[in-house]
């Protein structure tokens, strides 16, 4: 069965997003910061993390940190704050999903619906290009024979560009295609994972190239 943890020092947030859950199919555990999270996923073999930013203790991002340490567990921030360097913090840190708060309890699980999707994707193919090797079922990206560190979007972002080489692709595909949704930001965080990726492509950096006026390829 599969499996969520809310973590949120909000009981009656828990609680909504419990139910919702449990009317999904799930099973539901909660935490009410994120010291008992961490304690919880080291025990527990969860699917999905559903975590507040602001909490006492251990604050969201600290939490997602360690966790990340623990297992590689997708990631799905809730927020009062709408600043931008939040949302990217999270990414960088291997967030999968950043939702806002007040959100409505349906669309947060249409959301979580898509991270567990996508988790259970069963692609073999490996992608070559002289010393760069990308796993899609390893999930591993490796330069000249050593592994990169990459967030899980910056490989889901990857896979996608390397599946579609050549092709010029739009922001607003990538947004579509690789987030799986209609996703509530603007072509910046497309921007701003690319740079992330060119950054830890390393000599590889320019396989990905801008298109100017539409978006970016990966050219092989």
């Amino acid at each position: 069965m599969t499996r969520i943890l809310i973590v949120d020092d909000e009981e009656n947030i828990r609680e909504v997003v419990r139910e919702y859950c449990e009317l999904n199919g799930w099973q539901a555990d909660e935490a009410p910061d994120g010291m008992d999270a961490v304690e919880m996923v080291k025990n527990t073999d969860y699917d999905c993390v559903i975590l507040d930013v602001m909490m006492p203790r251990l604050d969201g991002f600290s939490t997602c940190r360690e966790i990340k340490k623990i297992k590689q567990i997708p990631v799905i921030m809730l927020s009062a704050r709408q600043e931008e360097y939040d949302k990217l913090f999270g990414f960088e840190l291997g967030v999968d999903d950043y939702v806002v708060k007040p959100f409505s309890p349906k669309e947060l699980m249409a959301r979580i619906k898509v991270v567990l999707a996508r988790g259970r994707q069963s692609e073999t193919k490996i992608y070559r290009f002289g010393g760069l090797e990308i796993d899609a079922l390893g999930r591993t990206v490796t330069i000249d024979g050593e592994k990169a560190q990459m967030t899980p979007k910056e490989i889901d972002l990857l896979l996608y560009l390397a599946a579609h080489r050549n092709i010029a692709l739009s922001r607003e595909t990538l947004l579509e295609e690789v987030w799986n949704y209609d996703y509530f930001g603007d072509d910046r965080t497309v921007d701003t994972h690319i740079k992330m990726l060119r950054r830890n492509l390393g000599a590889y950096r320019d396989c990905i190239v801008t298109v100017r006026g539409m978006g970016y390829k990966f050219e092989a």
